[in-house]
């Protein structure tokens, strides 16, 4: 449901599980907790490199269908590496 708010004075991603691609060969899925001047702040994160993990698509899928694992529990993805932010759920 666009422009819904999960959380009420939140951003409307907030608690949401995205997928946040960057300029590099990373790729990071996790919950949305929120956005500022120093990026996008996540929370129950994992992040796939393409350069050592294989096709990006395929970590994704396997998201998609069996839940983020989770490597990280806070992670600050820099808002200058940030090439595009989607909701994991959209991706199908």
């Amino acid at each position: 449901m666009s422009g819904h708010v999960f959380h009420p004075g939140h951003a409307e991603l907030h608690g949401v599980t995205v997928v946040v691609e960057t300029r590099g060969s990373r790729t990071y899925v996790g919950r949305f907790d929120n956005e500022d001047e120093r990026g996008v702040h996540m929370l129950d994160v994992g992040i796939h490199d393409e350069q050592t993990g294989g096709p990006k698509e395929e970590y994704l899928r396997s998201s998609a269908k069996f839940g983020v694992r989770t490597e990280h529990r806070q992670v600050t993805v820099p808002a200058d590496q940030i090439v595009r932010i989607s909701r994991l759920g959209e991706l199908s």
